[in-house]
């Protein structure tokens, strides 16, 4: 049986030496209080029968609720989790309110073992971070992105 796999954009714009990203916090109850360590870059799961560029920028409108950005998708490889799943990521520059965002929802049964599902969204809030800020913010298993992103542009 195969993994899952999932894919997503990282959004990026830059202003003369800074370059920044936009992420998304995570929605829900476990990451309600969680900063450091609680954002994501805006991603999900695809079926093998999905292509993932395709995956990343469905994925993209779902979590933020506007459309994928257009320009250059520039390919940041992928990485695997240390839950197994296998994370594909492109790059792309553009720029985009985060109070424009209305994220999708998903439920999920809360509070545990209740019996009552709730509905939550995929992301409660999005901002712009500068690299370095974004890797403190950023869930330890996609850092390896924005080091590769930097690099892409130093490159």
């Amino acid at each position: 049986m195969a993994g899952k796999t999932s894919a997503g954009i990282l959004l990026f714009r830059r202003s003369g030496e800074v370059t920044e990203v936009l992420l998304g916090h995570m929605g829900g109850p476990f990451w309600a209080k969680k900063d450091a360590g609680g954002w994501s870059i805006p991603k999900g799961e695809y079926e093998p029968d999905e292509a993932p560029e395709d995956a990343a920028r469905r994925e993209f409108r779902e979590e933020l609720g506007l459309p994928a950005p257009e320009g250059e998708y520039l390919p940041l490889g992928q990485v695997k989790q240390s839950g197994g799943k296998v994370v594909t990521v492109w790059a792309v520059e553009g720029d985009l309110d985060p109070a424009q965002v209305v994220p999708g929802t998903f439920e999920m049964e809360w509070p545990p073992r209740s019996g009552r599902t709730q509905e939550f969204p995929e992301v409660d809030g999005a901002a712009w971070f500068g690299l370095a800020e974004a890797e403190e913010k950023l869930l330890k298993g996609q850092r390896p992105f924005l080091v590769r992103l930097g690099e892409l542009l130093n490159g």
